[in-house]
C-alpha cells in the first residue's frame, strides 16, 4: 500500500507543471551551451577557407578511433534533438495547463496602477512561443543549407566555408538569418529569466544582477552569431 502510495506521489510530480518547467530549464542549459560552443566555431570562418574546413572536418573525426566518423556528431545531434522534443512538449503542457486554468486569458495576469490592463508581459515573453516556431523552421532550413547541402543558395559546395560564404552573398538569405537570430536573442532574454526563476534563483535582491546577465548573454550570443553572415555580406570575409 506504501508503495502504491509513493508511485503514485512520483507520478503526479513527473506530470506536475513545477516538473515541466524543471524539464525547461535543464534542457534550456543544454541548448545555450550547444548555441555558445556553435557560435564559437561560426567565428573560425575569419581565420580562412583552411581553418574553417578543418574545424568542420575535425568535429567529424572527433572521438576516433573509440568512435566512428561521424559518430561524436551523431551523438550530440541525438541529444540535441531529444533536448528540444522535451523542451517544446514541456513548454506545450504548460500553454495548455495555463490556458485552462485562465480560460484562454493567461496573458492578463495582475493589474496595478502601472499596469491598468494587468497586461505584464514583456515584448520578449509576448514572442517566446511564435518565436520558438520561427526558431525551429529556421533550424530546418540551416541544417539542408550548411550541413547536408540540400539547399544551396549561392551555389553548392564540399567546403563547408564556400557554403557559408556563398550563401551569405545573398541579401535574403542574411535578413532569414538576421530574423531568426533575434528570435533566438528575444527566446534566450525570457527564457535564461524564467530558467533563473524555475530553479530559485530569482530572489528579490538578485532579480537586477540577473536582469544584466541574462541580457547580456542573449546580446552576445546573437551578436556573435550574426557578425559572420553581416561580414560575409560586406565583404570583409570571402
Amino acid at each position: 500500500m506504501a508503495n502504491s502510495t509513493l508511485t503514485k506521489q512520483r507520478s503526479t510530480a513527473f506530470r506536475s507543471t513545477v516538473a515541466a518547467k524543471a524539464a525547461m530549464a535543464v534542457t534550456g542549459a543544454i541548448l545555450v551551451l550547444f548555441l555558445i560552443a556553435h557560435m564559437y566555431g561560426n567565428l573560425m570562418i575569419f581565420g580562412g577557407q583552411e581553418v574553417f574546413d578543418n574545424y568542420s572536418h575535425h568535429l567529424r573525426v572527433l572521438g576516433e578511433p573509440m568512435l566512428p566518423t561521424n559518430g561524436f556528431l551523431w551523438i550530440m545531434r541525438v541529444a540535441l534533438l531529444a533536448s528540444v522534443i522535451i523542451h517544446m512538449v514541456a513548454a506545450f503542457a504548460l500553454w495548455r495547463r495555463a490556458g485552462r486554468a485562465t480560460g484562454g486569458k493567461g496573458s492578463r495576469r495582475y493589474h496595478s496602477s502601472k499596469n491598468l490592463t494587468g497586461v505584464q508581459r514583456t515584448y520578449a515573453s509576448f514572442t517566446l512561443r511564435w518565436g520558438g516556431v520561427v526558431i525551429a523552421l529556421f533550424v530546418i532550413y540551416h541544417v539542408l543549407h550548411l550541413t547536408t547541402n540540400h539547399i544551396a543558395p549561392g551555389g553548392a559546395s564540399e567546403s563547408p566555408y564556400e557554403r557559408v560564404v556563398n550563401g551569405f552573398e545573398i541579401w535574403w538569405v542574411v535578413l532569414l538569418y538576421l530574423i531568426a537570430m533575434l528570435a533566438v536573442g528575444f527566446h534566450l532574454r525570457h527564457g535564461l529569466w524564467s530558467a533563473m526563476q524555475t530553479l530559485g534563483r530569482n530572489r528579490a535582491r538578485r532579480q537586477q544582477t540577473i536582469n544584466y546577465v541574462v541580457l547580456i548573454i542573449a546580446t552576445v550570443i546573437t551578436v556573435g552569431f550574426l557578425i559572420p553572415p553581416f561580414s560575409v555580406l560586406f565583404g570583409l570575409v570571402g
